[in-house]
């Protein structure tokens, strides 16, 4: 059985994945990674390939799918399929960029809380009876991680490459999935993930934002499960 890899988005850890886990650990081999010792995107997934199994199925959300891409980059003959989970394939805009300054200038200063509450949080999750419960499992996923890896990652994400070129290459079984309702990674840039994976279906989880996995954990992982059982 191909053992599964996740990677996990900015200032999230394994319970980002918690359902699936606890779903899919009685079938196959499952291994997270943190992706939270390096500042750049091309280390992270060098980090994943030196501790992951030569072939692996791999499965990444919002940063973590990011990092995917580049593991797929460095390395597609060792990735049998992958799943893109909330996320996006293009460099990151100017306009971006320039907002990051001020958010890792506070958490500098200390205040984490404050832009995991203010800044990041209400743009992760639609509407829904586990709204809070999944923004206060955000929060604690957050304040674990701590200060030092919010900077890492935010520099990480600052200078990412593009990955259109990395995706149109690769030939393994893939997944696109989105929550409908996702502010940050929207619709349309999976369409485009799509289009762009030559053997790639597109799932869109309705009732769910940035974090399908936590929102609609069902409708997912059963996503994850056609994903990782097509020929």
């Amino acid at each position: 059985m191909t053992p599964l890899v996740l990677l996990p988005g900015m200032m999230c850890d394994a319970r980002l994945f918690q359902p699936q886990i606890a779903a899919l650990s009685g079938s196959r081999p499952l291994m997270t990674f943190p992706l939270s010792a390096q500042d750049s995107v091309q280390a992270m997934a060098a980090e994943v390939l030196s501790n992951a199994p030569p072939v692996f199925a791999l499965a990444g959300l919002s940063m973590g799918g990011i990092v995917a891409m580049e593991v797929v980059r460095q390395a597609p003959e060792r990735v049998e399929r992958l799943a893109l989970l909330d996320t996006n394939p293009l460099a990151e805009k100017t306009q971006v960029k320039a907002r990051r300054g001020p958010l890792m200038a506070a958490v500098k200063a200390g205040q984490l809380r404050q832009v995991m509450r203010d800044e990041m949080k209400p743009n992760y999750l639609a509407d829904g009876p586990d709204r809070g419960a999944i923004l206060d499992l955000c929060m604690a996923m957050a304040m674990n991680l701590g200060a030092d890896v919010f900077l890492r990652q935010s520099r990480a994400l600052m200078d990412r490459p593009d990955q259109s070129e990395t995706l149109k290459a690769y030939t393994g079984p893939a997944l696109v999935l989105c929550g409908r309702e996702d502010g940050l990674c929207p619709v349309e840039r999976h369409r485009l993930m799509h289009e762009l994976l030559p053997n790639s279906s597109l799932e869109i989880i309705e009732e769910a934002g940035h974090l399908p996995t936590l929102e609609k954990p069902d409708d997912t992982t059963a996503a994850l499960i056609r994903w990782l059982e097509a020929i």
